[in-house]
């Protein structure tokens, strides 16, 4: 029988392995596959190109700041008292058909010399974006006020090698009250106001243009809890000292103590209808009274912050 002949029946040997697995592949050709990508996660597709192109297009973009903080001026004559007194204006927005008077170019050079933007809206739209004030035509918006830390007060002195002169407002709910105390604060040579967050006047429009442009220099901080605010002044080495009518020092008497009048000091006014109140009149060290000639009620408190702030600054 030749060599290379085989009997029926009988198995033919191979060389080859086995193969493993169904549809004979082998067992490594299945690990490791996972699920098909996304089309947008595979390089070579059309929506992973589109995706990384949006991608590129919005990094290139200016990012937009959230407007939801900021506040609006409405009506030709608010509008340009503001302008004129240096409020920060971001943008002027002017009804398209608004009839030019000799306010709206005003307001019109103003904002080009101060490099404000300027864009015509419809009066729909100019409506939606003032609630619905009587804007006749023209409004401003002003970006949120970005209030500081209390502690960046005392930065402040120590930077212009100063003993700290800080001024706390408690309850005072007048915006134009809180525009004088800035502006008094700011001439006086005071290092920063404290206003609480809560129940408290805010850096509004008003509040700007009563300080006639002192709130760019000077810082105005918000305080979460005004009493612990104080304490913390207090544990930094200030002392501080309430305006109250009823008060155990009379202003001469704290321009007598150089401890007081010269060192670290925090000036604390209340409102004018209530005053201090109760925890903050117990957290203050001294509590110091303006003397008058006649019975008067009570001085408002941008009075009775300035009245105090030149006396301070005389001495120092």
């Amino acid at each position: 029988m030749p060599g290379n002949s085989q009997r029926k029946g009988a198995i033919r040997k191979s060389s080859k392995r086995p193969t493993a697995g169904s549809g004979g592949r082998v067992k490594r050709g299945l690990e490791g596959r996972g699920p098909t990508p996304k089309a947008a996660d595979r390089p070579n597709h059309k929506a992973h190109k589109l995706r990384a192109k949006s991608e590129r297009d919005a990094a290139r973009r200016p990012r937009k700041r959230s407007t939801a903080g900021d506040e609006w001026i409405a009506g030709r004559n608010a509008v340009v008292e503001a302008l004129r007194a240096g409020v920060p204006v971001s943008g002027l927005y002017v009804a398209e058909g608004a009839e030019r008077d000799g306010r709206l170019r005003e307001a019109f050079k103003i904002a080009a010399d101060g490099g404000v933007s300027l864009l015509e809206v419809t009066k729909g739209e100019l409506d939606r974006r003032t609630d619905g004030a009587v804007h006749q035509g023209l409004a401003a918006r002003i970006p949120a006020y970005e209030y500081a830390h209390p502690t960046d007060l005392l930065d402040a002195a120590a930077e212009r090698d100063e003993a700290p002169l800080i001024v706390a407002l408690d309850s005072v709910t007048d915006p134009r009250n809180l525009g004088a105390v800035v502006r008094s604060a700011s001439g006086f040579g005071a290092h920063g106001v404290v206003i609480p967050e809560r129940r408290a006047a805010r850096m509004t429009a008003a509040a700007w243009k009563t300080s006639a442009g002192a709130a760019a220099r000077i810082p105005v901080a918000h305080a979460t809890n005004l009493v612990r605010t104080l304490k913390e002044f207090q544990d930094a080495g200030c002392q501080v000292v309430g305006l109250a009518a009823t008060g155990d020092l009379t202003l001469p008497d704290l321009l007598a103590d150089p401890d007081l009048a010269s060192g670290p000091l925090v000036v604390v006014v209340g409102s004018e209808g209530d005053g201090l109140g109760r925890l903050v009149s117990e957290t203050c060290d001294r509590l110091v009274s303006i003397p008058m000639s006649s019975s008067l009620e009570s001085l408002n408190a941008g009075v009775a912050a300035s009245i105090t702030l030149y006396a301070l600054s005389q001495h120092r």
